[in-house]
């Protein structure tokens, strides 16, 4: 019997995978549950494993753009892994791929290393704009792996950004360059999701402001004890991390969203972290953040963002948050309107810290004062609500004893 092997679900919204490294060749005996290839699709790349042992015959060739469902191969299962599995078919094949290898050892170099590369790899390194011939490849016959990508983008020593083909444009009489590179399937996904959180969505921003001196003191004072307690330090993200789920406990529309003609509210705390990548930007999920402690959620925070960056986000780790913090701060933005992470009903902005002057008490003084955003979705929060959970954000930061006592 022959079973067809299919591009699975992975996600919401996506259509289509891109087929990645086989490892598993044509013709192979492969077991039951035994990791047969690899499929990326716009946010993380999956492993397929066979569903029965059987003989393996490849449907689909790597760099192929497939559909969710789509047959990728077959595996027959009356075949057994004593070698009958080799058709006479596959038999030709091999004489056939010897021969073209054959042929192959008198290309030029440069030909030989676009054979040298996978597809996913390819497809990381293009991101990353590093020449995939300076880099020294793992797999068989010096081939470029996904790994090898992987490493050469977190290297601190890149090669240089390969540069997009130049075009010269004749125009208010002149000539001016141009260069044009194709949209990575990421960045396509990000641009249709924020346009439909704009079009789909009654999106409004409401603002405050932080004064962070306290938070900065504990963390000058307990930073050494908290580290060397708990292998991490204590960072700005964690606190507003916790904030934010006591916040969201207490104004519960923030912490909803629309299904149908219904809303949903949740009695958890799912938050998404913004996290940049090479290929751009990714949204892990803290699975319930209200009921862990600081140094869980800085560890967590930690965890999620290594793997973001080196693209081994499952889809389980990037779905069904219920809210979502951005730091602009970290790229030196002072104010910013963020868009909503749809379904989610709201998303809070984080900002530079900046020393400014501001009155207390009647007195002018120097603070390292932050701005936070939160937008949201007027169709579930009321402007009430909005200014409540940002007025309650503000409180717990600006006194962090209330987050320690709850009050």
């Amino acid at each position: 019997m022959k079973i067809n092997v299919v591009v699975p679900t992975i996600g919401e919204s996506i259509t289509e995978a891109v087929m990645g490294v086989w490892l598993k060749e044509d013709g192979a005996f492969v077991e039951e549950d035994e990791i047969i290839c690899e499929v990326e699709s716009e946010k993380a790349t999956v492993e397929i494993v066979a569903e029965k042992a059987g003989a393996l015959h490849q449907k689909a060739g790597e760099g192929d753009t497939i559909l969710i469902g789509g047959i990728i191969a077959e595996i027959d299962t009356s075949a057994t892994g004593n070698g009958k599995a080799v058709t006479e078919k596959k038999l030709q094949d091999v004489k056939k791929a010897e021969q073209v290898q054959s042929e192959e050892k008198i290309e030029d170099t440069e030909s030989q290393q676009q054979h040298k590369i996978s597809p996913v790899a390819a497809n990381i390194l293009e991101g990353a704009g590093i020449e995939a011939e300076n880099i020294q490849g793992s797999g068989a016959g010096g081939r470029v792996t996904k790994v090898d990508a992987l490493k050469a983008v977190d290297s601190e020593t890149k090669p240089a950004p390969k540069s997009a083909p130049v075009k010269e444009v004749k125009q208010f009489g002149g000539t001016r360059v141009e260069r044009r590179v194709r949209m990575t399937t990421l960045r396509k996904t990000i641009a249709r999701r924020l346009l439909e959180a704009k079009h789909e969505t009654a999106m409004l921003t409401t603002f405050n402001e932080i004064d962070l001196l306290k938070v900065k003191e504990i963390r000058a004072r307990y930073k050494e004890s908290f580290k060397e307690k708990y292998g991490v330090g204590l960072g700005f993200m964690s606190l507003f991390t916790k904030a934010s789920s006591i916040a969201l406990a207490e104004v519960q529309a923030v912490n909803a969203m629309i299904d149908g003609n219904e809303l949903v509210y949740h009695d958890y705390a799912d938050i998404g972290i913004a996290v940049s990548t090479e290929k751009g930007l990714v949204v892990p999920v803290i699975r319930n953040a209200d009921k862990m402690a600081l140094h869980e959620i800085e560890l967590e925070i930690i965890r999620l963002a290594g793997k973001a960056r080196e693209g081994k986000l499952s889809i389980d780790e990037m779905t069904g948050g219920t809210f979502t913090i951005t730091n602009g701060g970290v790229f030196g933005s002072m104010m910013s309107t963020p868009i909503i992470n749809a379904p989610q009903a709201a998303i809070l902005g984080m900002h530079a810290i900046n020393d400014r002057p501001v009155a207390i008490d009647g007195q002018v003084v120097i603070r390292p004062m932050m701005y936070i955003a939160l937008s949201y979705d007027h169709r579930i929060i009321d402007g009430k609500e909005s200014v409540t959970f940002l007025k309650r954000i503000k409180e717990l930061l600006e006194d962090p004893m209330r987050m320690v006592l709850e009050i």
